[in-house]
């Protein structure tokens, strides 16, 4: 069967009785649905495995013989049937949570602007946090009816494939994906043509082509300028995430942003809310600015028009986080748009403009608050770090003022939850218990989970993520793409019964990934001891330039291959969606250790909580809202000092704390062998931390807080 089949007709080569198993496959609705994935890995559970829970591909490689004889299986026809009842349902939004509770605004639609989305593995356009947080806005939207549009990149080369070098370092691969191999299909205008679209940069004309990506009820467009009418270097100007120099990035800023709003018009979409994820797409507003102006409205009427009905969310506290272009690259790609709107040179450089950049370059952030009348931050502390940075535009009003609010981050809970947890949370809470994912009240009842079944279901996971680990491991070897050193550091050794902690993210300085490295006898005494073992698991990225966030991962390779430290420290290479559902399912203490005030929210530790491993963090971005003292564990950073000092302070407390609390309580237990008071921590992280940090509660907050004030009608400029 061709792949090319299945991407260009979702019923072919599909028997009668099972026709819509392709178009189930085509909707990312099933990604985030047991019933869903569970019907796909039916048809063939090792095809499901080896193709990274992928439906498309597991209906193009698939031996047709195999769906036949699932067609006359009275067993799988009924299981299908109740998928499609349950899609079909979902689909008809008859009794969503925006229908019943916003009624009026049903008509409204927010557009919402990434330069990544995290949805699925089979999907690369994603490289971390941003994205996984962007992907997963939008899957709550649909889950709650909310009208939402998505408007990103194709990146047909995705972000870097990570390999490690058997001497530790971080190679970066690029490779392009096959779109026919996912759910990505040509958008179509109104007329029912594809989606086309042009932009002027640099004084040529690049054309694009959008592809469409269905997640549940909200579509995704992705604009894509591989096409043959664009020269080599613009044709690669969408190729890669975040790759390239300078000049490149402010030239897929400029499509994001000024093609993000051709393409909804190319579509017949009129937005009433404009959400920027990060500054990335922040030039939508000077686009919007230029239609209301060239319909005639004044350069003051447009401005407020576009501050009032867009909103902005800042993710970084750190300086170097926010884009800044230098005025010789503004000069040669926006030369002759200020006209457009109505200003001089030295008026457009203005808007880009902050104290700490004036005269020094063009600053994203700063262009889009300008514009923008509704701003968050994503955790409390980030809101509060944001009103400081960001004062000196509200000169003389107090900072606790500001007009920055706190919207804490969240997780889509269906996408992140162990199907073992799944099951026991239906049974124990509610079978229903996802679409209450936001009410305490429902969660107290984790309390009385027998003790002995969530321990038997996290044992399970922890279990489930070794042999992930191992198989990976065998692959690579048998591939060839193993040296014999590698093998130790890739997590052979670990032990299923061993307090096992995670540490996944991107390999930025910040981050401290080395932290628990820093005193290395105490370090052993933790991982040597033979009644009380502890073993870490490392994962993640730096970017390719990123030389620091490099020497890190080369640093914690080397004692991955350090037989000193007996195989109990590993490094899972190539971090991305489909190894993190392993790991934050699977270990036991989910670490995070940024440098304070730097992590703005965080939410790798929200999904390992809601699985029931228990976070060890600084209390900085969310945990410093989410810690109550007997949900996990909190080191309390030094509000002064140095660098240094910070680090030998925050090692300190992590040593202590393992040492005198984390490790004994783990290894507590009675005479059935299971560790009772660590389980009542499990419990009270669940409780606290389920309802309040996922994306149901996050969502209600951005439509109730931000996208309602928004909704006032934009005039009609067409």
């Amino acid at each position: 069967m061709e792949t090319t089949n299945i991407a260009q007709n979702p019923r072919a080569g599909l028997p009668l009785s099972l026709a819509r198993l392709g178009e189930l496959s085509q909707n990312l609705w099933w990604s985030w649905t047991l019933e869903a994935r569970q019907l796909f890995e039916t048809i063939d559970p090792t095809l499901w495995f080896l193709t990274q829970h992928n439906p498309v591909k597991l209906l193009a490689d698939v031996k047709p013989e195999r769906l036949a004889r699932l067609a006359e299986d009275p067993s799988y026809l009924r299981q299908y049937s109740a998928v499609i009842k349950l899609f079909d349902q979902y689909l008809a939004n008859g009794h969503s949570w925006f229908s019943t509770q916003h009624a009026a605004s049903l008509k409204e639609t927010i557009a919402y602007f990434s330069a990544e989305f995290g949805l699925h593995t089979s999907i690369p356009i994603y490289s971390g946090g941003l994205g996984i947080l962007a992907g997963d806005h939008c899957k709550e939207a649909s889950d709650l009816g909310v009208p939402l549009v998505g408007i990103g990149f194709m990146y047909p080369q995705g972000y870097f494939r990570q390999r490690i070098s058997a001497e530790g370092w971080q190679e970066a691969a690029y490779a392009a994906f096959n779109r026919a191999e996912s759910p990505i299909h040509p958008a179509l205008t109104p007329s029912g043509e594809p989606c086309r679209i042009a932009v002027e940069i640099g004084g040529r004309t690049v054309a694009a082509v959008v592809w469409k990506v269905q997640v549940g009820r909200v579509p995704l467009y992705l604009i894509d300028t591989d096409v043959p009418e664009n020269t080599p270097e613009h044709r690669a100007l969408s190729a890669r995430l975040y790759g390239g120099d300078q000049e490149m990035r402010l030239c897929q800023e400029i499509l994001l942003g000024i093609g993000g709003v051709r393409v909804l018009r190319n579509l017949g979409i009129a937005p009433s809310v404009w959400h920027a994820n990060e500054g990335h797409s922040a030039f939508l507003t000077l686009e919007r600015l230029r239609e209301f102006m060239q319909a005639g409205t004044s350069h003051a009427e447009a401005s407020e028009i576009v501050r009032q009905s867009t909103v902005f969310t800042t993710h970084t506290p750190v300086p170097a986080g926010h884009d800044v272009f230098p005025h010789h690259l503004m000069d040669k790609y926006f030369s002759g748009f200020w006209d457009q709107i109505g200003l001089s040179r030295e008026e457009f450089l203005g808007l880009g403009e902050t104290p700490e950049s004036r005269g020094q370059g063009f600053n994203m952030t700063a262009l889009v608050m300008r514009l923008s009348a509704h701003l968050n931050g994503v955790s409390r502390e980030h809101g509060r770090v944001s009103r400081q940075m960001w004062q000196h535009f509200w000169p003389g009003l107090p900072v606790e003022q500001v007009p920055i609010r706190s919207i804490t981050n969240g997780i889509h809970a269906p996408t992140w939850i162990s199907p073992d947890l799944h099951r026991l949370y239906s049974k124990s809470l509610s079978p229903m218990w996802a679409e209450s994912c936001d009410d305490p009240a429902m969660w107290q009842r984790v309390a009385d989970i027998p003790d002995h079944e969530l321990w038997a279901v996290r044992q399970t996971m922890k279990r489930k993520l070794m042999g992930f680990i191992r198989e990976r491991v065998r692959s690579g070897w048998m591939q060839g793409m193993l040296h014999p050193s590698q093998v130790l550091a890739r997590g052979t050794l670990l032990d299923p019964e061993a307090l096992t902690i995670g540490f996944a993210r991107r390999f930025a300085t910040y981050k401290r990934a080395t932290l628990l490295f820093a005193d290395l006898d105490r370090l052993k005494r933790l991982l040597h001891d033979q009644w009380r073992p502890v073993q870490l698991i490392f994962a993640g990225k730096a970017h390719p330039a990123d030389e620091p966030g490099r020497y890190f991962i080369h640093e914690v390779m080397s004692y991955c291959q350090d037989h000193k430290l007996g195989g109990q420290v590993a490094f899972l290479e190539d971090y991305e969606m489909h190894m993190a559902k392993y790991l934050v399912q699977g270990v036991d203490i989910w670490l995070n250790t940024p440098r304070f005030p730097m992590e703005a929210s965080g939410t790798s530790g929200m999904k390992a909580a809601l699985n029931g491993a228990l976070h060890f963090s600084v209390l900085d971005g969310w945990w410093q809202e989410g810690y109550n003292g007997a949900n996990g564990w909190g080191i309390q950073p030094l509000a002064d000092g140095d660098v240094d000092v910070q680090d030998r302070h925050d090692a300190d407390q992590l040593y202590r704390l393992l040492e005198q609390e984390v490790v004994p309580l783990y290894y507590q237990r009675d005479i059935d062998g299971i560790p009772r008071g660590w389980l009542q921590l499990v419990k009270e992280s669940i409780r606290t931390v389920a309802p309040v940090f996922c994306t149901k509660r996050m969502v209600k907050d951005y439509v109730e807080m931000l996208y309602t004030p928004a909704m006032a009608r934009t005039p009609t400029i067409w």
